[in-house]
């Protein structure tokens, strides 16, 4: 037998004591363990306690209504360790309010870091972050004034072979919650039903190893000899307490009903399935990106603009040309985008998040699709503070600094933006409020200088207008049919770019209704 104990929600979350650092799997919409997020909320609300807890978790993880949303009380928490708030905005609103420190780390490191707990290393060194707002001559990964106010340094500068990286130090953790998909009664658990890997493994080893508890939320349990060793993602000797959730706490996806086997791996439905995007501003910039898609390449896109791409591929037949991934770790076949973003439609294997960033992280990642919300005359790009607040760049760092070949999707203005698109044009009915090209962005999370001492190829995608990063600047490329150069686009922005000589028109089929008849070469 193993040593896990089967317990109930409420049983397994007053083990937690005041001052504890606790680590959160899932990914957005997936793997949360909400049944355990409900019961400790549930306590605190009840008693009080614990109290002043630390909590890490590495993508986003849930919304408004359900993840990690349920632990933003004051006074439960008093420090966030993580890579984005953005989803969930009660926990954005403590943390603007200074109620909580915050430090936000690239979403790759987390689980690197998980890796150096477990091995009882003192931090791990990466490049990732050098020359971005988390490097610690610009702002430390110190999210709000309360993490600048308590004087907690959590990385370093480190320079070795003339080369400059950061040291990410680590901490222990006393507690984590996970979701499975079942365990047996040995308290093996597996994840076979579930969309992604997550870093299940590293937070496990990590808690276990710094002398804490490992409860993990499952579907059902399963008599022993019922899950194959090969499915078995934890053991039981890393793992406490197994807590047995209810139905609507076990959801593979929220926002969506039911298990669905395409989205484990279990089984594969045809592409013309998959609902084709509406002809809107954001289908535009999709289809503009996916034309830079060439055959064989390994393609990740991003939350919002970027995971766009993949219904556009899969609307054009062209997903088993190339292979789209995920930080999450699901490899081929479509993003699901949405609350499921991270796990794939039909995918061709499966990894964990911690070894896909190791991908990533070395230069394996041909071209990736993000979303951007600010752009400056350099060519640096923010997408994770605005108005002073924090919301985070997720996996952002990690992917933008290493690919080869990056580009950047979003809409030219914002707020109040009414467009016309169709007969092969785009008509501005109302421009939006809010410039997005700016003379400097509020905070730096993508470094143009950086990007060109690596040599990658950078490109600027928006439903109007299209640029190139160079030596001098950002150089215009492209404009869209129907769109005047003067008022729709140098007008609307801060700066004046560099125009290119042979300025061309983006390719009338994006604006038109039916399919585009997409190739790849």
């Amino acid at each position: 037998m193993g040593r896990t104990k089967f317990v109930s929600a409420e049983e397994a979350v007053s083990y937690i004591k005041d001052g504890a650092t606790l680590a959160m799997g899932g990914f957005v919409g997936t793997c949360l363990p909400e049944e355990l997020n409900k019961a400790l909320e549930k306590r605190f609300l009840d008693t009080g306690a614990p109290k002043n807890l630390t909590l890490m978790y590495a993508a986003g993880n849930g919304n408004a209504e359900y993840g990690v949303c349920h632990l933003a009380h004051e006074g439960l928490l008093d420090k966030l360790y993580c890579a984005h708030v953005g989803l969930t905005p009660q926990l954005g609103e403590l943390s603007n309010q200074n109620k909580v420190k915050l430090f936000m780390v690239p979403q790759g490191i987390i689980g690197a870091l998980c890796r150096g707990i477990a091995g009882h290393k003192p931090g791990i060194i990466s490049n990732i972050g050098v020359g971005t707002y988390v490097d610690p001559r610009i702002e430390g990964c110190k999210g709000n004034q309360a993490a600048i106010d308590s004087g907690e340094e959590v990385v370093e500068l480190f320079t070795y072979g003339g080369k400059e990286y950061l040291f990410y130090k680590t901490f222990p953790v006393d507690v984590c919650f996970l979701k499975g998909t079942y365990a047996d009664e040995d308290g093996n658990i597996s994840l076979e039903e579930e969309g992604v890997l997550s870093d299940h493994l590293e937070f496990a080893a990590a808690t276990h190893n710094s002398g804490g508890i490992v409860i993990v939320q499952v579907n059902k349990v399963l008599k022993n000899g019922s899950i194959a060793p090969k499915n078995i993602a934890i053991h039981n000797f890393l793992v406490d307490y197994v807590v047995v959730g209810s139905p609507e706490n076990n959801m593979q996806v929220y926002d969506h009903p039911a298990y669905r086997l395409e989205i484990s791996g279990q089984q594969r439905i045809p592409l013309s399935a998959i609902e084709p995007l509406p002809l809107n501003n954001r289908k535009v910039c999709a289809r503009r990106g996916a034309m830079e898609i060439t055959k064989d390449v390994l393609v990740n896109v991003g939350v919002g603009m970027g995971e766009a791409v993949g219904n556009v591929a899969g609307e054009e037949g062209l997903s088993d040309k190339f292979t789209f991934s995920t930080e999450a770790g699901p490899l081929g076949g479509v993003p699901l985008g949405g609350a499921g973003m991270g796990a794939n439609f039909n995918f061709e294997a499966i990894n964990k998040q911690c070894d896909i960033f190791d991908i990533y992280d070395g230069g394996g990642l041909d071209i990736t699709f993000l979303g951007a919300a600010q752009f400056d005359c350099k060519g640096n790009v923010n997408v994770s503070k605005f108005s002073g607040r924090m919301v985070g760049p997720g996996g952002f760092i990690n992917i933008s600094q290493t690919a080869k070949k990056v580009c950047f999707l979003g809409t030219f203005t914002a707020v109040g933006l009414k467009e016309e698109i169709g007969d092969g044009k785009l008509t501005i009915v109302k421009e939006g409020k809010i410039k997005k090209f700016l003379n400097e962005v509020e905070q730096l999370t993508f470094s143009a200088s950086s990007a060109l001492e690596n040599g990658q190829t950078v490109i600027y995608i928006t439903e109007r207008a299209v640029f190139k990063l160079t030596e001098k600047g950002l150089v215009l490329t492209e404009i869209a049919p129907g769109i005047d150069l003067q008022k729709d686009v140098l007008d609307q922005m801060e700066f004046t770019p560099i125009i290119a000589d042979d300025l061309k028109l983006m390719d009338e089929r994006i604006f038109r209704p039916e399919k585009m008849g997409l190739t790849i070469e």
